[in-house]
């Protein structure tokens, strides 16, 4: 693009940038400047390198802020009804998890919840929690169904997810994820449920428009890994990309089988082997790490950053945000966990939140880092410098965010 004035609407100046289109560093810019022009950026660099020309109509002054590609939150469960404060409070008074499913606890509580919510009430339920990760400095976000397993409370879920995009701004990416658990009315029945799944849910949900791509809950108390390759296999026949719930509590080669499939992303990955970290790598799917999970589940074996690292697989952060095992609305909090308990570096973290996160949606082209002709979406921090994003807990310092080159909250 032309870094005339007249072709630019937008100009942010007095900040420093981490574009995070560095491969090893957050590709810092001290006192930069961006233009934005119809929605995109349009020139990135040091404000002393701009054409002397350039004095686009609106001029924002960032006060020393440091700016950041929008947030991405690329995992989240956020939409759903219902409360399981009172099992999480039995189990930590002794009572076991079995006994709280037998009564009717688990996924389950949530998912009768969510079908007795109408519309309006599964919306007004969920638009608190997405504000809070809008708050926070995240433009873009995944939404996975899953908890209502027929098709009527799964295309409710999915129509949500679309108005809460809406309604907040936001770009949100939806995961049809019915092979989630199995519903009461199917029980002893798994493959009954996953035909039902594949031939009639799918179908009928990819024609409306309302699935950008297509999860699972590959586990031994999930679906088997041959039942999960035929819902990838239904992706595939309607043109959609897939990730998967994979090896987060046994080796049950789900990571190898998304990879064989091109998928975007793999995810919570503590029981991942060799033999998948390659076959990821190869296929360039992402790993989505999701501490919140680990952390409430008093997980103690880790996910194996390391061998990721030197395999060069994108290692991607996310909060899971979810009812049942990560009821967490804060990503930083998330990055925060990803360092402290991961042992990732505030770079990495950084990074797991916007590039790699950009990669794990199918993104990767339009969001993430801040790159002449991605989407002008970014977020202006109050701190000193980028790695304080996952320093401290418990503190918002987002100042604003830009979505489409148009500037929210101060």
């Amino acid at each position: 693009m032309s870094p005339s004035d007249h072709h630019w609407d937008a100009l942010w100046l007095n900040v420093h940038l981490a574009t995070m289109n560095a491969p090893d560093g957050y590709g810092e810019i001290r006192d930069g400047a961006v233009a934005v022009r119809q929605g995109r950026i349009a020139w990135v660099g040091r404000r002393a390198d701009l054409p002397r020309a350039a004095r686009p109509p609106r001029e924002h002054d960032g006060g020393g802020a440091w700016l950041t590609p929008g947030l991405i939150d690329c995992h989240t469960h956020i939409v759903y009804a219902g409360n399981r404060s009172n099992e999480w409070e039995a189990r930590l008074n002794g009572v076991p998890y079995e006994q709280i499913a037998r009564e009717g606890g688990g996924i389950v509580s949530t998912v009768r919840a969510t079908r007795a919510a109408g519309f309006d009430e599964l919306l007004s339920a969920s638009l608190p929690r997405v504000k809070a990760l809008a708050a926070e400095g995240v433009t873009t976000l995944e939404i996975k169904s899953g908890y209502g397993l027929d098709l009527h409370n799964e295309e409710k879920m999915l129509r949500v997810a679309r108005e809460i995009g809406r309604r907040l701004g936001l770009t949100v990416r939806t995961t049809f994820l019915g092979a989630h658990a199995l519903p009461p009315e199917y029980a002893g029945r798994p493959d009954d449920y996953i035909d039902e799944v594949c031939q009639a849910m799918l179908p009928a949900l990819a024609e409306q428009g309302l699935v950008d791509a297509v999860d699972a809950f590959c586990e031994s108390i999930g679906f088997t890994r041959a039942q999960t390759e035929r819902v990838f296999r239904a992706a595939r026949r309607h043109g959609l990309p897939v990730k998967l719930h994979a090896e987060q509590l046994s080796d049950q080669g789900g990571a190898q089988l998304t990879a064989r499939y091109g998928g975007l992303s793999a995810d919570h990955l503590e029981h991942l082997s060799a033999e998948s970290i390659e076959a990821m790598a190869a296929a360039g799917t992402v790993a989505v790490l999701l501490p919140g999970a680990f952390y409430y589940l008093r997980d103690t074996r880790l996910p194996p950053v390391q061998a990721l690292r030197d395999a060069g697989v994108p290692i991607a952060v996310s909060t899971d945000c979810n009812p049942g095992t990560s009821p967490m609305t804060s990503l930083l909090l998330a990055m925060n966990m990803a360092c402290t308990i991961f042992r990732m570096t505030p770079q990495e973290a950084l990074a797991g939140a916007t590039v790699n996160a950009a990669r794990a949606l199918g993104l990767a082209a339009s969001i993430g880092s801040l790159e002449p002709g991605k989407n002008a979406d970014f977020a202006l921090w109050h701190i000193d410098r980028p790695g304080d994003l996952a320093y401290a807990m418990g503190f918002n310092p987002c100042a604003q965010i830009v979505k489409d080159g148009v500037a929210r909250g101060a």
